[in-house]
């Protein structure tokens, strides 16, 4: 058999193996629009504040069931997109989700919303991370996404803040690589005379920054998307944002992968009404503070590490209460419903002069 033989059976192959992968999708699509059905007839709804066809527990399920399975040559970021994307085509037979996110139209938070939930549902940028709340809370939008921290620069404060004061829930998380790209109008570097970008970002470019555009003024604006709108009228600004924007406001990229960090991450959280269940690898969120006293960190510490309670992350932050007054912002492993979870909770309500739990949640998978 000659190479073009071989290559006339491979792509026979691969016509035999599309049909049946199409087949297989379809039928899984009515096994969605049948879930639907019976969802219906025993009258729960779609409504954001009810208890919808979403849930994220079981989402998480199948993608670690799927990347258990996973044996390659697809890397298992692949496979948890391509199965990403079936889960949401097949949700959208039974409701099309809403999805608030921190615009405009070209963010990391939308890549974020689209990595967790996939395309098929509708995105609605909004132009501050309160309002991506308010739009949760009013039942306007099922969930939203909003940043929390960046591997390089830390915690967003704002986020904290809010989750702080709202009735609404993390429901999940999205890390998110972040490649900060150099968009401009034009082609000259020489001729660019101010980067815009968020805070965030630019901080997250000073080094290259300094070292490549030493004489451009560096102006912060409220998205990395805003800054791309921008530079697509002026040819003398330069924004610091991802692909998602270049391509948006038809920018080119004059330098990729300006980040001075390799391994920039962020990370977003889900929010909304939902209590998920637990899937064995979760995490729990809590707001505390201690009493007034000496050692009231501690006595907050110590019930978790009585239950040996991994914590993942602490931050304080003001309370805004009264002056020099502080809450803590725990992260631990582990889901509420967790029996040394509850114990340790149990305990903590007792040592604690205010606890507020945030939510718990599938850890992201990819």
């Amino acid at each position: 058999m000659n190479d073009k033989q071989r290559l006339e059976r491979l792509r026979n192959q691969i016509d035999s193996l599309d049909e049946r992968i199409q087949d297989l999708i379809n039928k899984r699509a009515r096994c969605a629009q049948d879930i639907a059905k019976i969802k219906e007839q025993s009258g729960t709804d779609n409504l954001a504040g009810g208890n919808n066809f979403y849930r994220p527990e079981r989402e998480a399920e199948v993608l670690r069931r799927a990347l258990e399975r996973n044996q390659g040559p697809l890397a298992n970021e692949d496979i948890a997109r391509l199965f990403r994307e079936i889960m949401s085509a097949c949700l959208a037979l039974e409701s099309t989700l809403r999805i608030a996110f921190l615009g405009p139209e070209g963010t990391f938070t939308q890549e974020a919303a689209l990595k967790h939930f996939g395309h098929s549902v509708k995105t609605v940028p909004l132009a501050a991370i309160d309002d991506v709340f308010r739009e949760v809370e009013s039942d306007n939008a099922h969930f939203g996404v909003v940043p929390v921290e960046n591997s390089t620069e830390g915690v967003i404060s704002y986020t904290l803040d809010m989750l702080l004061n709202s009735s609404l829930k993390i429901c999940g998380e999205v890390e998110l690589r972040v490649h900060h790209h150099l968009l401009c109008k034009g082609n000259d570097l020489k001729k660019i005379k101010k980067v815009l970008s968020h805070q965030q970002s630019l901080a997250q470019c000073r080094e290259w920054l300094d070292a490549n555009l030493p004489g451009a003024e560096r102006v912060v604006v409220t998205s990395n998307a805003e800054a791309a709108q921008l530079a697509a009228e002026d040819a003398s600004l330069s924004a610091v944002a991802g692909d998602s924007a270049a391509a948006i406001y038809q920018l080119n990229i004059l330098e990729r992968n300006i980040e001075d960090k390799p391994d920039n991450t962020t990370r977003f959280l889900v929010i909304g009404r939902l209590e998920t269940d637990p899937t064995g690898n979760d995490k729990t969120s809590l707001v505390l503070s201690g009493r007034n006293k000496a050692g009231a960190l501690y006595s907050l510490l110590a019930p978790i590490a009585k239950h040996k309670i991994n914590m993942t992350r602490i931050e304080s932050r003001p309370s805004r209460q009264s002056r020099w007054e502080y809450v803590f912002f725990f992260d631990i492993d582990g889901h509420v419903k967790d029996g040394k979870v509850r114990k340790a909770l149990a305990e903590l309500e007792h040592e604690a002069a205010f606890l507020k739990w945030l939510g718990s949640y599938p850890k992201a998978v990819v």
